[in-house]
């Protein structure tokens, strides 16, 4: 609480996320602004270590999460807590709120250790999407869900602002006219661009910008930016050519990034690159928006069934997902050019 002594604020606070990778992403901005206000508090992430390039630059520790290994299970969770214990942390923020994390919070306060828990206002969320997101406030972003558990154990801070611009290598080389990147997969059907418009967004914008790249994992993804990159000599597909890292220093370079509501967007706004972000399933009042993207380039059809569910993991009422279905290319392509022409 703010009235609490500046003596009984933690002074080693673990904080506990694991996945999904957009949500690990996105407690680097509350995290940075922790620590702009409190730069001697030590600082533990409890995370998986193919995210750690997510902080680079952040005075942060990491306890790496096996959660496919010795982690996996809920007994391995009372043994990460041993070690926790024993790194002197004295604070615990689950800002994941599931079974594992839980499990880890109730053996840290079994060890006397002070923990906070996130509020991920599902009623609001169930709210926002029985109607259709009209009429109702967006709700709490996530960064600020994150910031509201540190508060709880006293710390005083203005949210976060947006991530600023810095310097980072290129690993594409000599930067020359303008490059945009496209992101057009996701985990989920229901946010993913479909292949026929994708083939078309990578047609338009490879006609009008000087380089496009093309982001995306492997199998199919992987297999539709090559093909892409064969047929446009100026597309690049990302993948394989770089890590986690590297992807993220080739956004800091880009001029735009159209995204999907997938990791791309919460990759570009930690590097403070704009981005146009396409929604189907979901919706960007839901909370997951990019921080300190603007939702004025949030590109999204007008459908009475969207948005349909928080993660857009729902099997489509329709069976064709016309929600994503339904955003033209050629809208996507316009936004780039206003995102640009702002820029000028």
């Amino acid at each position: 609480m703010p009235g609490k002594s500046k003596d009984s604020l933690p002074r080693h606070l673990l904080v506990f996320r694991t996945s999904a990778m957009g949500d690990v992403a996105m407690l680097v901005h509350a995290i940075r602004a922790l620590k702009e206000a409190y730069p001697a508090l030590r600082v533990t992430i409890a995370t998986q270590a193919l995210f750690r390039p997510f902080f680079a630059g952040l005075d942060v520790e990491f306890l790496t999460v096996a959660v496919k290994g010795p982690h996996h299970s809920l007994y391995g969770m009372w043994r990460l807590a041993a070690t926790a214990r024993r790194l002197g942390v004295d604070a615990v923020a689950d800002v994941h709120g599931t079974l594992r994390s839980k499990t880890f919070g109730l053996a840290m306060r079994l060890r006397g250790v002070r923990v906070a828990d996130i509020w991920k206002g599902r009623d609001e969320k169930r709210e926002f999407i029985r109607h259709g997101g009209r009429g109702v406030d967006p709700v709490r972003h996530t960064v600020l869900r994150y910031c509201d558990v540190f508060r709880q154990f006293g710390f005083v801070f203005d949210d976060p602002q947006p991530a600023r611009p810095v310097r980072r290598p290129n690993p594409f080389g000599t930067k020359t006219g303008r490059w945009i990147g496209f992101a057009p997969f996701s985990a989920q059907r229901g946010k993913t661009y479909p292949e026929a418009p994708a083939r078309e967004v990578v047609r338009l914008l490879a006609e009008r910008y000087d380089r496009v790249f093309i982001h995306g994992g492997g199998g199919v993804e992987a297999g539709f930016a090559q093909e892409m990159e064969r047929v446009y000599p100026n597309v690049t597909a990302v993948y394989g050519k770089v890590r986690l890292a590297g992807e993220m220093d080739l956004i800091s370079h880009l001029d735009c990034v159209v995204s999907m509501d997938s990791l791309v967007m919460h990759l570009a706004s930690l590097v403070a690159t704009p981005v146009v972000s396409v929604w189907g399933a979901t919706h960007p009042g839901l909370g997951f928006l990019g921080y300190g993207c603007s939702e004025e380039h949030a590109v999204q059809a007008d459908m009475d069934c969207r948005p349909c569910s928080v993660f857009g993991n729902r099997p489509c009422r329709y069976g064709d997902y016309r929600c994503i279905a339904s955003v033209p290319p050629e809208r996507i392509v316009a936004e780039v050019e206003r995102v640009l022409a702002e820029r000028e």
